[in-house]
């Protein structure tokens, strides 16, 4: 098994930390794991994307130039990254400020509208959360109960009082993706 993903989006929206999320909860299933953050000098505002790469072999090299699965957040996020799923690859995308769709038909296009989701849930936090829910439905990579110990992992101790609304977050993140064509 071998899933090189990039997580793409706005700083703030949770991308780098879904692929933390991602990374520790490979580690949890002993899976070799690559985690390569990169972002402007806007933490928040500024375009961020990360590499995760899951392996059950060592991982030779970090960079990617095509990817099985992407993940965008924002349209400049989609301009740059559609190109960049490999032939039968999976794209998801959250609709959310997004002025032209995914057109490529040689991969397999998902929609999840996370934001518009988290919005009715009155959480906006959950954004991210939603997003993996729905990619762990469609690429079950990873089991959900190594997902909650590598959030368990990830968040701070004063924040594991969060756990639960994550956990809640990502199965209902499960129930709201489509295949879009």
């Amino acid at each position: 098994m071998l899933q090189e993903i990039v997580i793409s989006g706005f700083g703030g929206q949770g991308v780098l930390s879904m692929g933390k999320i991602l990374a520790y909860s490979g580690i949890m299933e002993g899976k070799e794991v690559s985690w390569f953050p990169a972002y402007g000098p806007e933490q928040r505002g500024g375009t961020a994307n990360v590499t995760v790469i899951l392996s059950d072999k060592p991982i030779s090299s970090p960079i990617v130039d095509l990817y099985d699965i992407v993940i965008v957040l924002n349209q400049p996020s989609l301009d740059k990254f559609e190109s960049k799923v490999k032939p039968g690859g999976t794209l998801i995308y959250d609709d959310y400020g997004i002025r032209r769709k995914p057109a490529r038909k040689d991969i397999h296009v998902f929609k999840i509208e996370a934001m518009d989701e988290s919005m009715k849930m009155n959480n906006t936090k959950v954004f991210n959360m939603l997003v993996l829910g729905g990619l762990l439905k469609i690429l079950p990579m990873i089991k959900l109960e190594n997902v909650m110990k590598g959030l368990k992992k990830s968040l701070p101790k004063r924040h594991r009082k969060l756990l639960s609304m994550n956990e809640e977050a990502i199965v209902h993140g499960m129930e709201i993706i489509s295949r879009e064509g």
